[in-house]
C-alpha cells in the first residue's frame, strides 16, 4: 500500500511485463541446462510455461494449453517437472479472470490431474500404489490446486465488489451533479425574479419622478432640480442592486449585501412617497424577526404592489399598506388603492403578479389579487413563517 492507503496495483503495461518475467523465471532451468534435461523436458517445459503469457486475456484457453501439455507429460516422463508450477498458476488465472463455471471446471481437471500425477510419480520412483503412498502425494497436489482456485475466486469476488462500489460512487456523483445543477437553475430563476422586481420598481419610480420633473420645470423650476436628484439616486440604487444580482451569476462572487428585511419596508414606502405617491402604512415594530425568506417575500410583494399602483392607479390614488406579523411568525401583507388600476386593460406583458404569486406559493402561502368594490385594487398575501 502507498502513503495514501491505496493498494498498489500494476497497470496494463506492468501486468504484461510481470507475466513475461513469470514465464522467464519458470523457464530458467530449461534455458540453463537444456543439454542435461533432454529434448522431452525442454519441449514440455516450454509448452507448459509459455501459455501463461495470455493467462489474463484468454484464461480458459491458456489453462487448456497448460493442461494439455501436462496431460501428455506421462507419455514421455514419469517424474515431476519444475515447469508444472504453471498448472496451479493457470488454475488461479481461470478462477480470477473467467467465470464461476469455468473455474469449477478447472478445479475438477486439477483433481483429475492430481490423481494421474500421483500414480505416475509413484510408479516412476519404483513404488507401489497403496493408500498410504497415494494419500500424501494426492493431498499435497490437491491442496495446491484448491489454494490456487480459492485465491483466484477471492480475487474475482473482491474485484466484482470493488467494481460495484465504483459504479455506485459514479452514480451517486452523477446524481449529486444533477442536484447541484437543478439547484443552480432554481437559483438563477430566483435571481431573475429578483432582477425583475428591482428593475420594475426602479423604472416605475424613475418614470413617475420624470413626469413630475417635467411639470415642475414649467411651474416651479427649483423643484425640478430636487426631482432630478431623486431620479439619479433611484437609478444608481437600481443599478447597484442589479449589479449585485448579476454578480451572483458569476463564479466566485457570492454577493455579500443582505437581503431586504421587514425593517426595510419603511425605506421602500418613503421612496414611494418621495416619488409623489400618497402612501399610508401600518408596519410591524422595528426589530420584529421573521424567517429571512418570509421577510424577503413580504418585501417583494409590497414592492411589486407599489410598482403596479404607480403604473395603473393614476397620480391621485391613495395607497394603504398594512403588514402584520401573526403568532407563529406568519406575515400578512395587504395593499389597497382607490385608483383606476382595476379598469386598465392588461397588455399581457407584465410579470409582476405572476412573479408575486410564485414567490408566495413557494413559501406555502396564499395570494389574493383583484378589483375592490367601488374601485381600486387589492393585493393580499399570507406568508407562513
Amino acid at each position: 500500500m502507498d502513503q495514501t492507503g491505496q493498494r498498489w496495483r500494476l497497470g496494463p503495461r506492468g501486468q504484461v511485463w510481470f507475466d513475461r518475467a513469470l514465464v522467464a523465471a519458470i523457464l530458467v532451468p530449461v534455458a540453463t541446462f537444456p543439454f542435461l534435461l533432454g529434448t522431452s523436458w525442454t519441449v514440455l517445459g516450454v509448452l507448459q510455461a509459455v501459455p501463461l503469457l495470455w493467462r489474463r486475456t484468454h484464461p480458459v484457453a491458456a489453462f487448456a494449453a497448460v493442461a494439455a501439455a501436462s496431460a501428455v507429460q506421462p507419455l514421455f516422463l514419469d517424474t515431476p517437472m519444475w515447469t508444472q508450477v504453471a498448472f496451479p498458476i493457470a488454475t488461479y488465472s481461470v478462477a480470477r479472470y473467467a467465470g464461476t463455471w469455468s473455474s469449477l471446471g478447472a478445479l475438477a481437471v486439477g483433481f483429475a490431474g492430481a490423481v494421474v500425477a500421483t500414480m505416475v510419480w509413484i510408479n516412476g520412483y519404483d513404488g507401489e500404489v497403496t493408500p498410504s503412498t497415494f494419500a500424501p502425494y494426492f493431498v499435497t497436489i490437491a491442496t495446491i490446486e484448491v489454494a490456487a482456485w480459492a485465491l483466484g475466486t477471492l480475487g474475482r469476488t473482491r474485484q466484482a465488489y470493488v467494481d460495484t462500489l465504483v459504479e455506485r460512487g459514479e452514480r451517486i456523483a452523477r446524481e449529486a451533479a444533477q442536484e447541484v445543477e437543478l439547484a443552480a437553475q432554481a437559483e438563477r430563476a430566483r435571481i431573475a425574479r429578483e432582477m425583475h422586481d428591482v428593475v420594475a420598481h426602479g423604472l416605475s419610480v424613475i418614470v413617475v419622478q420624470a413626469d413630475g420633473a417635467r411639470y415642475a420645470a414649467q411651474q416651479q423650476p427649483e423643484l425640478a432640480v430636487d426631482t432630478l436628484e431623486r431620479i439619479a439616486g433611484t437609478g444608481r440604487e437600481a443599478l447597484d442592486e442589479m449589479r449585485r444580482l448579476l454578480g451572483l451569476l458569476r463564479d466566485g462572487d457570492t454577493g455579500t449585501r443582505p437581503q431586504p428585511r421587514l425593517d426595510d419596508l419603511a425605506l421602500l414606502i418613503e421612496d414611494a412617497r418621495g416619488a409623489g405617491g400618497d402612501v399610508r402604512s401600518s408596519l410591524p415594530a422595528l426589530g420584529t424577526e421573521v424567517a429571512p425568506g418570509t421577510a424577503l417575500t413580504a418585501y417583494r410583494v409590497v414592492q411589486e404592489a407599489l410598482s403596479n399602483v404607480r403604473k395603473h392607479a393614476g397620480p391621485t390614488a391613495t395607497t394603504l399598506i398594512d403588514v402584520q406579523v401573526l403568532p407563529g411568525r406568519e406575515v400578512v401583507v395587504e395593499v389597497l388603492d382607490d385608483g383606476r388600476g382595476a379598469a386598465v386593460a392588461d397588455d399581457g406583458h407584465g410579470l409582476g403578479l405572476v412573479g408575486m404569486r410564485e414567490r408566495v406559493l413557494a413559501h406555502g402561502g396564499e395570494l389574493e389579487t383583484g378589483p375592490r368594490p367601488g374601485g381600486g385594487y387589492r393585493v393580499c398575501a399570507r406568508i407562513p413563517g
